[in-house]
């Protein structure tokens, strides 16, 4: 049994072909059909994802079944996944080779339909990404965009968005001014 554990079916230098060209072939497929992220996968998505993890299994593992191979696997691609994450924050071509350039969804408060229709991006979609921004619809925004890692990036027209904080204390501090100045004029105005 513990023989069956370490006896690897293929060699290492096997693995590793198979585990990258895997890697390769299932990121250029998601890159090719699709921008959204983990956290905007829909349920046809998920179960794509779930599938393909299992497709892709014996591709790279290949006929070996044994502990050892599976942890060689592991480790190759975990290796091939952080070099290529390296090369993308680091060399700019690569960057938009592997994650692409955003794609704007809307503009000017209307939406890019043919943006929406290549990507498979529903309207509805995008309108929960503009509610959680704090508009109420594509009205209210001046630009919307799908960003290379699939999230949705809101901007508000100018009249749309919300105070934050750093607004409200500043409003604070300009109505203080103007009461210390209407203090001051009521003063010298009750003294002469």
């Amino acid at each position: 049994m513990i023989d069956d554990l370490f006896h690897t079916g293929v060699s290492l230098a096997d693995k590793a072909v198979r585990t990258i060209a895997v890697y390769v072939a299932v990121a250029a497929l998601l890159r090719i059909g699709g921008k959204r992220g983990i956290a905007q996968l829909n349920n046809f998505d998920f179960v794509v994802m779930l599938l393909m993890s299992n497709v892709v299994q014996n591709a790279i593992i290949g006929p070996d079944n044994s502990l050892a191979g599976g942890l060689a696997g592991l480790v190759i691609l975990m290796a091939v996944n952080s070099l290529v994450v390296r090369l993308a924050a680091t060399v700019p071509a690569i960057g938009m080779l592997v994650e692409g350039s955003p794609i704007v969804l809307a503009r000017d408060g209307g939406y890019v339909r043919s943006a929406l229709r290549r990507l498979g991006v529903r309207q509805a979609d995008v309108d929960v990404a503009i509610q959680l921004r704090g508009g109420t619809s594509v009205a209210d925004t001046s630009l919307v965009r799908l960003e290379p890692g699939g999230a949705v990036l809101v901007r508000l027209r100018p009249d749309e968005e919300n105070a934050e904080r750093g607004d409200v204390a500043e409003l604070r501090t300009r109505l203080d001014r103007i009461e210390r100045k209407l203090d001051a004029l009521a003063r010298a105005g009750g003294s002469a």
